[in-house]
């Protein structure tokens, strides 16, 4: 008797992945950028940038780049300086008064 496997239909495959309401800018993820920025970074920053890459590889199945990562890490910045003002965790890692 052979068996059959169940696989995903086009709606499980194409669905929506994007948050309904998430709260301001979304990182723009794999798409062509037309501005280009040049960011300098010391040794350590770039090491753990990339073991970050690979433990969300790793750990979560996420396979990005070190590019949409920033990307990602600017957005969420944005928001909470939109969200939070003076309390926000930039100003305080700025180390701003």
């Amino acid at each position: 008797m052979p068996r059959r496997v169940a696989l995903p239909g086009a709606t499980e495959l194409f669905r929506a992945t994007d948050p309904v309401n998430g709260a301001g800018p979304r990182p723009s993820g794999r798409v062509k950028h037309d501005e280009k920025i040049t960011v300098y970074v010391s040794a350590d920053e770039l090491v753990a940038l990339e073991q970050a890459r690979l433990t969300l590889r790793a750990r979560h199945g996420v396979a990005v780049d070190r590019g949409r990562i920033v990307r990602a890490a600017i957005a969420l910045s944005v928001a909470d300086l939109e969200l939070n003002g003076d309390d926000c965790d930039l100003i305080r890692q700025l180390d701003v008064p």
